[in-house]
């Protein structure tokens, strides 16, 4: 075990409950952990959620928060993995004035090597998306507050894990 402090993503599998976010959040808050970025979307099962927090500790306390997590909270499936075990991205969308769009051809340029994509487009203002690591969204929108940006957003990481994981068929199991 290490006693190093890196960033983790402590996944959590659980059925739709009401409090169950502020029961497994309040787990971290006792020992005085900061959650860095928290997901929280349907997962593969109707009915089942999964909860992704980052936090940044040391592999011995991640496996104590895991242990904390499966016995005080009704949980299918906690586990974690460090960010060299798993394919993450996150996403960053950018409210930009519309003028700037047809009126500033480095906006098109950025646009293009960046990758980002335009979400829509009205009179007033643009809304482009770009998916990514962390680095990427943040070179975009400091490329793009030299033109303005009217408003901006980033969701918390997202992540798959690099080696197989039977989640699907412990869920199936868990549903019949």
């Amino acid at each position: 075990m290490s006693s190093e402090k890196k960033l983790y993503t402590v996944s959590i599998y659980s059925e739709n409950n009401i409090g169950l976010l502020n029961r497994i959040s309040a787990i971290f808050q006792r020992r005085h952990i900061n959650i860095e970025s928290l997901n929280i979307s349907p997962s593969e099962i109707e009915g089942v959620s999964k909860f992704i927090f980052v936090v940044n500790m040391t592999e011995d306390n991640v496996k104590k928060i895991i242990g904390q997590i499966e016995k005080q909270v009704e949980v299918i499936k906690a586990y974690y993995h460090d960010l060299d075990e798993i394919i993450y991205q996150i996403s960053g969308l950018f409210k930009i004035k519309s003028e700037l769009l047809f009126e500033e051809p480095q906006i098109q340029n950025i646009i293009k090597e960046s990758y980002a994509r335009i979400v829509t487009v009205n009179k007033d203002f643009f809304v482009l998306e770009k998916s990514g690591r962390k680095e990427e969204v943040v070179a975009l929108y400091d490329k793009l507050s030299a033109f303005g940006i009217m408003q901006y957003t980033r969701s918390g990481l997202i992540s798959v894990t690099k080696e197989e994981m039977k989640i699907s068929t412990l869920l199936e199991t868990y549903n019949n």
